[in-house]
């Protein structure tokens, strides 16, 4: 008789991940410089809940007809009202949403959270819950508001010290004056809208490209690839004849880009680096790493606020993908640093004398690991080693692994030695 395989009932769901102690180091390393960019900016932090009503996305049209086929939705049977209720598929609408409830009117309003978000994946492939460092300036001017989301993004960047990072940076607003340039009727416009929203450029390209020769400005701002406000400033010199709207957009895009000229701040320019759009109404940017993958992005949603009945009040923001940004961190913290305290004999007087060792590196700021164990070495794991034994009842053996170094000395005179 066969036996049957085992079966694995233990296995995470797919697209789900399980972080490891080495994942978390880089989680906790990109949250903590996150946060400290954060707070040296004047920001606060918060934390929305992981379930919201399903209404605050679809009421406002900030969910795509594709997109709502890609949230975990439910009904919440609490009270027998039978709400349908969602795992947040996006952090700025609860953000924003947290804000009108408790902080409006309330400005300007600095706030930033580290949170997750779900999106169902059909293949399994990727991950189904995504990590995010989110940032919002509620209320303040918009032109410092757009600069100062990729100042602060920059800052956390090169706290991290990535390298090879780029910033494209293009504009929502201007690229819905582009469409409303092309004369279409209501159902063509947002058919393109739609497209583009899907990262599908080929018919709005094709429609710029069939525009008259009146609308000659159209075609190089869509393949515009610039890296100064001069390039967008040769595409406003030929849009004499625009809309109202196209240039008030276009002069808003340009007075960004300039003040970052100025701040020296390194970008790109291009137009098509807007993806899901659908709350956006001005400037947007979007970080790239060397091997072209997104690594996080944002931009300024104005109108968001007031449909969700708050103050007519200005804002930006922008999320950096915590998952993607650990594949790009290079060597950790060095796990070396923390102190092993070490004893061989498990007698209760030794136990009691090597905890209170290990008690006195942790009480003077440092980190210490207790080993009771026979025969083994540390050396590769950590720098320092405080070694207890029986025969020294008042002293301690301090071990300096990268030296050799060995000496018998006070449990005080050691804990200074390595925190010096």
């Amino acid at each position: 008789m066969t036996t049957p395989e085992p079966v694995l009932i233990h296995q995470k769901c797919r697209g789900m991940r399980d972080l490891l102690p080495p994942d978390m180091a880089r989680f906790r390393c990109i949250e903590n410089a996150f946060r400290d960019a954060c707070f040296a900016f004047g920001y606060e932090e918060v934390k929305p809940p992981t379930i919201e009503y399903l209404q605050l996305f679809t009421a406002l049209g900030t969910l795509t007809p594709r997109m709502v086929g890609r949230v975990y939705s439910f009904l919440d049977w609490d009270g027998w009202t039978g709400e349908r209720v969602v795992l947040r598929p996006d952090s700025t609408i609860p953000v924003a949403r947290l804000y009108v409830e408790n902080l409006a009117p309330r400005v300007p309003a600095r706030l930033f959270y580290v949170t997750n978000s779900f999106v169902f994946d059909e293949t399994g492939s990727k991950h189904r819950e995504r990590w995010q460092c989110g940032a919002e300036f509620i209320g303040g001017a918009p032109i410092v508001g757009d600069v100062e989301m990729v100042l602060l993004a920059q800052d956390v960047v090169a706290r991290l010290g990535l390298e090879g990072i780029r910033f494209q940076i293009c504009h929502a607003g201007l690229l819905r004056a582009l469409i409303e340039e092309l004369g279409l009727d209501h159902w063509a416009k947002q058919h393109l809208i739609d497209m583009v929203l899907d990262g599908d450029w080929r018919e709005l390209r094709e429609a710029v490209t069939s525009a008259s020769d009146e609308k000659r400005y159209l075609s190089p701002l869509l393949g515009l690839k610039g890296e100064s406000a001069g390039y967008l400033a040769n595409v406003r010199a030929l849009a004499a004849g625009a809309q109202d709207g196209f240039r008030a957009a276009l002069d808003q895009f340009i007075e960004v880009a300039m003040l970052l000229d100025d701040l020296e701040c390194s970008y790109e320019i291009d137009i098509t680096a807007v993806r899901s759009f659908e709350y956006y109404t001005g400037l947007c940017f979007q970080l790239i790493s060397e091997m072209g993958e997104k690594v996080g992005g944002g931009g300024r949603y104005d109108d968001l606020i007031p449909l969700m009945g708050g103050p007519n009040t200005t804002a930006c923001g922008f999320a950096l993908y915590t998952d993607q940004l650990m594949n790009l961190l290079g060597e950790l913290p060095d796990a070396r640093k923390c102190v092993a305290v070490v004893c061989e004999d498990t007698a209760p007087g030794v136990v009691c004398r090597t905890l209170s060792a290990a008690r006195a590196v942790r009480a003077a700021g440092g980190n210490a690991v207790v080993r009771i164990c026979r025969g083994e070495t540390f050396a590769e794991q950590y720098r320092w080693i405080l070694k207890v034994s029986a025969d020294k009842q008042d002293a301690i053996e301090l071990i300096d692994s990268e030296t050799n170094e060995r000496r018998v000395c006070a449990v005080c005179e050691a804990v200074e030695r390595i925190l010096s």
